[in-house]
């Protein structure tokens, strides 16, 4: 049977995480980080999944809790967790937009050295003008610019990496040579980068760092299947899931890969209980935590378009409809909906359907728990989405910080384990090698 893939998203970049909750703790906190980490490596996941953003989102000029307040620096929480673990990868979303291929290369080596052979790479981009101004006079790179600056940026890190050779390290005491002559000499001239020079970083225990592309768009899915080892897929039907992954591993074939190169991992939430009735209880308070009343409103403004801090989050619907325009009320966000108006008219009879006011209507519409039952319900879930080629395995995420993993790896990992489709120890020393990539170890 197939190997089921998992890793632990540290949650605190959106709504989903409820950092209300009394059991909630600091999304900043070293500590926080490190439970997490350990848990997921206690439950012998593959790795630590860490998301990032440039700028806190904003709406009506304010920070709500669609966004959570703090977003320290990616790699160097990774750096601080390569420490405090043994075993488990360390991958960290990274902007190909407003980064620079030699730096981003040179900290993802070090990385990959710090750790022994454990880093991952989440390749992001953005057209967003609201984050560019933090970047450059002028905000942003145009949206039909943005794939193929990332896919010459990510060809450009591997050229750099692979500027040194595994042998190209040598320390001579009688000529004080300490390297073959031409190791880390490179020259790139594109469209987008024009560098040369001598990378000042050896060849890292991957080689390549694992690549991680979070995209659905049909140019996403071509980025993937041409440069990235795994996918974040946002698919959370069987069927759904199904579809994704023939598409996308049909790509990977065209580009000249095998499929088994490229790795589908849905991100994926959860909501446990001793019985199945239990859990959905507990999905359905998870929800209305994730969903308050502000938040109905926010949410439902991304689609209008409009203030409607003035509405009901218990009442109906407003009569008015969407604002269609560039402009959006939300800064920093991709939209709900590229068609607001047909949204709109769906909302509204979904809602006259059930009788269903503002707040309940956006619980029903938005996310909810991927996985809801018992340990044994849900461990026989996820491996069907893995042995019925929906996925290759799940990024999870919690709707706690740090302690929400801990009942999965507690409840479902053990019944993972006795199926024989998740490790019972590490085998593999590298992030790729657990993964059964090429270039592992």
């Amino acid at each position: 049977m197939k190997q089921v893939i998992l890793a632990a998203h540290f949650p605190g970049v959106n709504n989903h995480t409820v950092w209300s909750d009394p059991a909630a703790g600091s999304q900043i906190d070293f500590s926080s980080f490190v439970h997490l980490a350990r848990t997921a490596e206690r439950g012998r996941f593959d790795f630590f999944f860490l998301a990032d953003g440039q700028r806190l989102r904003e709406q009506r000029g304010r920070i709500h809790d669609l966004d959570v307040v703090g977003r320290p620096d990616s790699l160097t929480v990774l750096a601080g967790l390569a420490a405090v673990t043994d075993h488990l990868g360390l991958a960290g979303t990274i902007n190909a937009t407003f980064n620079e291929p030699y730096e981003l290369a040179r900290k993802l080596a070090t990385l990959d050295h710090l750790s022994g052979g454990r880093a991952g790479w989440n390749v992001v981009t953005s057209s967003d003008a609201f984050t560019g101004e933090n970047f450059r006079r002028g905000g942003y790179l145009d949206h039909s610019e943005r794939y193929a600056r990332a896919a010459e940026f990510v060809r450009t890190v591997r050229e750099l990496w692979d500027s040194w050779a595994a042998e190209d390290l040598v320390a001579d005491p009688a000529t004080g040579f300490f390297s073959s002559a031409n190791a880390g000499e490179f020259a790139h001239h594109g469209e987008f980068f024009d560098i040369e020079g001598r990378f000042n970083v050896p060849r890292a225990p991957q080689g390549h760092p694992l690549t991680i592309q979070a995209g659905d768009s049909d140019e996403g899915r071509e980025f993937a299947a041409a440069h990235a080892d795994a996918v974040f897929s946002r698919h959370g039907t069987l069927e759904e899931g199904k579809a994704f992954y023939r598409d996308v591993k049909a790509r990977v074939a065209a580009n000249g890969r095998s499929p088994d190169s490229l790795k589908i991992l849905p991100g994926a939430t959860f909501a446990l209980g001793d019985t199945d009735a239990e859990a959905q209880e507990n999905a359905d308070h998870i929800r209305r935590q994730q969903v308050s009343p502000q938040t109905a409103i926010l949410l439902l403004e991304q689609v209008w378009n409009r203030d409607l801090s003035s509405y009901d989050p218990e009442g109906p619907l407003p009569e008015i409809d969407p604002l269609v325009s560039e402009e959006t009320i939300v800064k920093g966000r991709a939209r709900l909906t590229r068609d607001p108006l047909e949204t709109a008219a769906r909302w509204r009879a979904l809602a006259e359907e059930k009788r269903l006011g503002i707040r309940d209507l956006i619980i029903e519409v938005t996310g909810r728990q991927s996985f809801i039952g018992s340990p044994a319900t849900v461990a026989e879930q996820i491996n069907a989405f893995v042995q019925q080629d929906a996925a290759d395995g799940f990024i999870l995420v919690p709707h706690l910080t740090p302690t929400g993993l801990d009942g999965f790896v507690d409840g479902v990992v053990p019944l993972l384990q006795e199926r024989g489709v998740l490790r019972a120890e590490y085998g593999t020393t590298t992030l790729r090698g657990h993964l059964g990539l090429e270039g592992g170890a």
